[in-house]
């Protein structure tokens, strides 16, 4: 009797060894499958984030171009603004004057 109790002691912790081996084998599978998902979500996110640097790049371009365009512009309307105001000052018959405002 005592062998056949071994044999079934040694048949039913194969069994949960066996059991323990798919639970293994099934959470390797989902790792994997888990670090395939992730690979592929961190390589769409360097992508995106190299198309935004791309146009943080171009948005930084156009900036500095329109700074230079504006600048010129400001120095224009200064120099302009600049030469009225004396051509403006230069007739004191009455017909222009020039008063600072108070603000």
């Amino acid at each position: 009797m005592k062998k056949d109790h071994l044999e079934i002691l040694l048949e039913d912790i194969r069994g949960k060894f066996d059991l323990v081996l798919e639970g293994h084998e099934v959470l390797r599978n989902e790792i994997r499958e888990t670090r395939t998902e992730l690979k592929k979500d961190i390589e769409l996110a360097h992508f995106k984030i190299d198309i935004l640097n791309n146009k943080i790049d171009t948005v930084a371009g156009d900036l500095k171009a329109t700074d230079k365009r504006l600048s010129g512009k400001i120095d224009t309307v200064a120099t302009e603004l600049k030469a009225h105001r004396s051509d403006t000052e230069a007739h004191h018959g009455g017909v222009y004057l020039v008063k600072e405002s108070p603000d």
